[in-house]
């Protein structure tokens, strides 16, 4: 390819990473060629700087500044995401939780990364396909879960309900319930984390951290239950969604989510007791608005086998007696 082209994102490619579009496209071009070009502003997405992590959507215009060598293989058609009889798609495609011509809830497990990475085999942005069922066009990530949290994770069936859903998120319309099993037990039966959150660390090795210069992140928050002074159930509602928010507050609060080493190195675990070092951190219940304005959305979804196990083995009842957070409505 010895000149510059602009090249519409088709119906099918869209809502997918620039890096994936590009690695489907041109599957010669380096990862680290790919983000020079970027670094250097020569992709361009709608006329203006791009980078690896931009979603495309449907009719947006992308710049390929000439590509050599690099561009002499014949462009490749959108590459189809992993067959439905992986064994993550086979598991994704029994996970649904709710389902009807706009939405698909499905439980994500631990585990699966919802996007893609260095170093990462499979995703539910790779497995989208296999949860198209009846649909006309595959579903859309419309928000996300940390990969080691399992749980309640909605996807829109077309552009439109994606629209809808994604500003029902960004507009805080929503109500996002999780469980946590956390080591300790917070002095207080509940409350409000209001601490400001900045991303730091060496690449590849990302934290965040309570920082007075970070960006603004609120946290509600309930004991349910206590194991004495060992452990304690905890219902988490994020009002704000900043990557790690409540793995970062749960810290914050001197009682760090169970199994949750990258934050809390040894903190993070009973040494003597015999529990999974798994994430003990569950996306357990969303209530979204219809995007058709149907109503409500409220969707459940029930303990992973590790936090069943944990459960049992602290006596916690299968459910709180109350909605913790029902006070808030009023």
């Amino acid at each position: 390819m010895s000149g510059v082209q602009q090249i519409e994102i088709k119906q099918d490619e869209a809502d997918q990473r620039l890096d994936r579009w590009f690695k489907r496209r041109f599957p010669m071009l380096g990862h680290g060629r790919l983000e020079k070009l970027l670094r250097t502003g020569q992709i361009r997405l709608d006329g203006k700087r791009a980078k690896a992590s931009d979603r495309v959507e449907a009719g947006q215009v992308v710049r390929i500044p000439p590509l050599g060598e690099t561009g002499d293989r014949p462009e490749q058609p959108p590459r189809r995401p992993r067959a439905p009889d992986d064994r993550w798609a086979m598991t994704l495609r029994k996970a649904v939780l709710y389902k009807d011509e706009d939405v698909l809830v499905i439980d994500k497990p631990a585990g699966l990364a919802v996007q893609g990475g260095t170093g990462l085999s499979s995703s539910v942005d790779d497995l989208l396909e296999a949860l198209q069922f009846d649909a006309k066009e595959r579903p859309r990530l419309v928000h996300r879960l940390d990969r080691d949290t399992s749980g309640v994770l909605a996807l829109a069936r077309n552009a439109k309900a994606a629209q809808r859903l994604t500003e029902s998120f960004r507009h805080r319309d929503t109500r996002k319930i999780y469980w946590a099993v956390v080591v300790g037990v917070p002095e207080v039966r509940g409350g409000r984390i209001d601490a400001p959150l900045q991303k730091g660390g060496a690449r590849g090795a990302e934290r965040v951290q309570v920082d007075e210069e970070g960006k603004r992140a609120v946290t509600e928050f309930a004991v349910i239950e206590k194991a004495g002074k060992k452990a304690a159930w905890l219902a988490l509602m994020p009002v704000t969604g900043r990557t790690h928010q409540l793995r970062a507050h749960c810290v914050a609060l001197g009682t760090p989510i169970l199994g949750d080493g990258k934050y809390a190195g040894a903190a993070a675990f009973l040494a003597k007791e015999s529990l999974s070092r798994q994430l003990h951190l569950h996306a357990q219940r969303l209530r979204i608005p219809h995007p058709r304005g149907k109503g409500w959305i409220d969707v459940t979804a029930p303990l992973p086998e590790h936090m069943r196990k944990t459960w049992s083995f602290f006596g916690f009842a299968a459910k709180p007696e109350r909605d913790p957070f029902a006070d808030l409505d009023s």
